[in-house]
């Protein structure tokens, strides 16, 4: 019923991630995972949208493409692990808000063919809106470490 839009040979750098595997297909490094469990992992993510640094990821553990396939479980466990981490955001990074975003298929800006949620640290006045229609930074692992231990500390 619901199309895919990975491109045929693809690799999953998400997947990747979550197996610990760490190649040229994959920005994911262990570094960054901030938390796992059965169903659901979190990263840093490795590109960031200017004021927003720190950013994460929460992914199922499983591949699946978007939110058309993802199972209740997964997408149950992935709110309460969410909710595990804006609060430990919000304490850690000082932030002012959080944003929660998702998107599926390219028409939705989806980038990487695994379904992941992002987890945005906001501040007032931070322009997040406009830096969000920027090009993403791409972190250097060294920069996300300091904001993995936070969050772990936390979790």
């Amino acid at each position: 019923m619901f199309h895919h839009h990975a491109p045929a040979g693809y690799i999953c750098p998400i997947c990747l991630g979550i197996q610990s595997i760490e190649t040229e297909d994959t920005l994911l490094r262990q570094a960054d995972l901030v938390y796992k469990d059965e169903l659901v992992s979190v990263f840093i993510n490795s590109f960031w949208v200017e004021s927003a640094e720190g950013h994460v990821i929460v992914v199922p553990n499983e591949h699946y493409e978007n939110i058309y396939e993802l199972p209740q479980a997964s997408g149950h466990r992935i709110f309460e692990v969410t909710q595990k981490v804006t609060k430990a955001m919000k304490q850690t990074y000082k932030c002012d808000g959080i944003t929660i975003r998702q998107n599926n298929e390219p028409a939705a800006d989806q980038h990487a063919f695994h379904y992941h949620q992002h987890i945005f640290p906001r501040y007032n006045d931070d322009q997040f809106n406009e830096n969000c229609t920027k090009p993403g930074i791409l972190s250097q692992p060294e920069d996300r470490v300091s904001y993995a231990a936070w969050l772990k500390a936390m979790l």
